[in-house]
């Protein structure tokens, strides 16, 4: 007896309780464009940079120990994050010594606090189609 694989699967035509999800998307945002993903910020997206962004938008800064203790991650994980949304110009890092030790503040760059009102009008809209169901 030969077994279907899986690719098979998924090529097989739709069940007869897939004719519920024939309803017109919703459109959220401004038409996309090509290249255009509708405002949602795939860099900002991921919790923990989320998480930075909106800290840093509701403080003047925040040092690294800070930003650890608040989200309760480890220091390469949130030395990988911190480095993405820097690189992107998102963020802004200061590093200085205070009583020998290393210290590194980050704030939020005016290129970064546009990012970030941008994802969150998407998210609002998502919001938004989403209770008009």
């Amino acid at each position: 007896m030969a077994v279907k694989s899986t690719a098979a699967k998924r090529d097989d035509p739709p069940e007869a309780g897939a004719e519920r999800s024939k309803a017109k998307p919703v459109p959220i945002t401004r038409p996309a464009r090509p290249g255009d993903d509708g405002g949602l910020d795939r860099l900002i997206y991921e919790r923990v940079r989320l998480g930075i962004m909106s800290a840093l938008a509701t403080n003047e800064a925040l040092t690294f120990n800070e930003l650890k203790d608040l989200f309760n991650v480890s220091d390469g994980n949130l030395g990988a994050h911190a480095r993405k949304l820097e690189e992107a110009g998102y963020v802004a890092c200061t590093k200085s010594f205070e009583a020998r030790r290393p210290k590194s503040e980050y704030r939020i760059t005016p290129v970064g606090r546009k990012a970030l009102l941008r994802y969150l009008e998407h998210i609002e809209a998502v919001i938004k189609a989403t209770r008009r169901t």
